[in-house]
């Protein structure tokens, strides 16, 4: 793990003192947004739209998602919130993709309808670019450690020593005392599942395929609900090896569905309906 890519140490300017250093997670969230904008500025001018425009939604993007998925992460972990609640509002961790989708689309929502523009035609332009922002951002969380997975004995799993939380045994009875830990023993630093590579894969898969999709879009909104079925499945497969906690039990102990999991069921649904029927909008103008 690499949570700190450069540490300048202490600074002292004006009279104050103050602790500098670049850290990997907040770096790559940086990655993830100028890679985006990049690609986004692209799309918009191919398409006949302005610059400002893009810039206008990618920043009301970038803001909603942060917020969003900041609140659903206090939300999920409310019993800790309850303990630090200071600590867990202004820790590096928890910006949760689902909550940041939520946040993202309503911070976009409202950039569009100030223009007067119809949602789902943005949406289909933004959609490759939400999954890799999401691949990007997990590199970071791969970093620090954090959002890792079960344990796991098979050869692909890993040890965060320093993450956040560490994967030793006495930080799982503590931080997550629903994950069966059977065949493991205190003082154990226990290997989990990389998930937060294994998510950066499949978003890039998913990016690839979107990507490639996008100038052959014959109906409004169908990319962007492609993304939904195809970033709900991934993220509902994923959950299975993920250490989140589980809200509804269909056969406890042994199978369960965790909050993000009902979300993602949402996603798929609400993206093959309107692929099947799809909406009909009329015809946008370009914004100078």
């Amino acid at each position: 793990m690499w949570p700190v890519i450069h540490d300048f140490g202490i600074i002292r300017f004006l009279g104050f003192e103050f602790h500098l250093a670049i850290y990997s997670y907040g770096f790559m969230l940086v990655v993830a947004f100028y890679t985006c904008y990049a690609l986004l500025l692209k799309e918009m001018r191919r398409l006949g739209y302005s610059d400002k425009l893009a810039s206008d939604i990618l920043t009301a993007a970038a803001i909603g998602g942060i917020i969003g998925s900041k609140i659903y992460y206090l939300l999920e972990n409310y019993d800790r919130v309850v303990v630090d609640p200071i600590g867990m509002i202004f820790s590096g961790a928890g910006l949760v993709f689902l909550g940041g989708l939520m946040g993202g689309t309503l911070g976009v929502t409202i950039v569009l309808k100030k223009n007067e523009l119809h949602w789902l035609t943005f949406a289909d332009i933004v959609a490759p670019l939400l999954i890799l922002g999401y691949a990007i951002g997990r590199v970071g969380c791969f970093l620090v450690g954090d959002d890792y997975g079960l344990p796991t004995r098979i050869f692909i799993g890993m040890t965060f020593e320093n993450g956040s939380p560490p994967t030793t045994y006495e930080s799982f009875t503590y931080n997550y005392p629903w994950v069966d830990l059977s065949g493991w023993d205190s003082g154990d630093l226990i290997t989990v599942y990389p998930t937060q590579i294994m998510e950066t894969i499949i978003g890039l898969g998913i990016f690839y395929f979107l990507w490639k999709k996008r100038e052959t879009i014959q109906v409004k909104g169908s990319l962007f609900f492609t993304y939904l079925i195809f970033a709900g499945i991934e993220r509902f497969c994923m959950e299975f090896i993920r250490i989140n906690p589980k809200y509804i039990w269909i056969v406890q102990p042994a199978f369960g569905l965790s909050g993000a999991q009902l979300i993602s069921i949402i996603m798929i649904g609400v993206g093959t309906y309107f692929l099947v029927k799809p909406p009909q909008l009329p015809e946008t103008k370009p914004v100078n």
